[in-house]
């Protein structure tokens, strides 16, 4: 819920630009050829001491939660109550003046010193209305912000609780398949298997690793993708030494690596060729079109996760090109380190 904030002018501001103001009230004595210094005096502390009580007062009315509807930017009825209080403030304030200067007549001069405070009033009530509404308007976006960084990341949290079951149970898949037909690899599938998920455990809480880390996270995962589709596939790594040191989201690599197989024919007669490389300040990973009849209906739930880890962390942008023949996906390369 956005609550409004509240008002807060500082009291050095509020008493300075009150005596200023008090001075430049006395100024047309000054220039006058009767100036009096008693007069000049008394003059400018009445207005004075007018401000002072307006500017707090102006805080106060402005301060006190409004019904007022939304897109309104100024309430007349606080506007009114403001006016009013300064008309009644500056005729007690006048009848102090007549007191302490009993020996001048204002007559009709009081009219003028009326129509001074209500323009003072004036300009206090909209310089503070504008900055209520100033603060009201940063409080608004700040609030706005906070929600829509809250909702990403529970988004990208439960999102990232989305990969590891999804992968375990293509991978539990696959070993009841070479344990049914005794394949001697099914003890270093398992071993495999557990390296693989204790990478998972170490980059859980990480939002970014090196991608050193996450090679060695994707060839775990294509050994045991090999022992389940063995040369229906081809993988190659061109990525150069130099950018191994960079960071990248966790499993992004491996994410991209299971959609490949997920999405295309894999066989022998048909291997798909996968390929990782740098191009320009991206890392790119592609693969050509072989799509299956049959698509699995998480078709694209992969993407929008790694699109959303690199919005919601970096601000960066994830490239997708889905031509006819091939499949590429160009991802930002990260230099700074930036886990949360």
């Amino acid at each position: 819920m956005v609550t409004p904030s509240t008002l807060k002018v500082s009291d050095t501001i509020i008493w300075t630009s009150s005596i200023v103001i008090g001075l430049l009230s006395s100024v047309p004595q000054l220039a006058s050829h009767q100036f009096v210094p008693l007069e000049a005096a008394v003059n400018a502390g009445i207005t004075a001491a007018f401000a002072v009580i307006m500017w707090y007062f102006n805080i106060y009315m402005l301060s006190r939660k409004s019904n007022r509807a939304q897109g309104q930017q100024i309430s007349y009825a606080k506007l009114l109550n403001s006016l009013a209080f300064g008309l009644v403030i500056m005729l007690a304030l006048a009848y102090i003046q007549q007191l302490i200067l009993s020996h001048i007549d204002f007559g009709p001069a009081m009219l003028m010193v009326e129509v001074r405070g209500i323009l003072i009033n004036l300009v206090f009530y909209m310089f503070l209305n504008m900055l209520q509404q100033n603060y009201e308007n940063q409080h608004v976006s700040m609030e706005l912000e906070r929600f829509r960084n809250d909702n990403l990341s529970a988004q990208y949290d439960l999102l990232k609780q989305q990969v590891n079951p999804h992968f375990l149970f293509n991978s539990l898949n696959t070993l009841k398949a070479m344990v049914e037909t005794g394949d001697q690899q099914s003890v270093d599938f398992i071993l495999k298997l557990a390296n693989f998920y204790r990478y998972t455990l170490e980059s859980r809480k990480l939002d970014l690793i090196s991608l050193k880390e996450e090679m060695e996270i994707l060839n775990a995962y294509l050994f045991l993708q090999k022992a389940r589709f063995e040369d229906g596939f081809i993988f190659q790594n061109k990525l150069d030494d130099a950018v191994l040191d960079t960071l990248i989201p966790p499993f992004t690599l491996q994410l991209l690596v299971e959609n490949c197989l997920k999405h295309n024919i894999v066989s022998l007669n048909r291997p798909l060729q996968i390929r990782i490389f740098v191009e320009g300040e991206s890392i790119v990973v592609e693969n050509q079109v072989q799509l299956r009849k049959n698509q699995e209906d998480s078709l694209g739930v992969g993407l929008k996760n790694i699109e959303l880890k690199y919005s919601h962390l970096l601000n960066k942008k994830v490239e997708v090109t889905d031509s006819q023949n091939l499949f590429q996906v160009r991802l930002p390369i990260i230099y700074e380190h930036r886990n949360h």
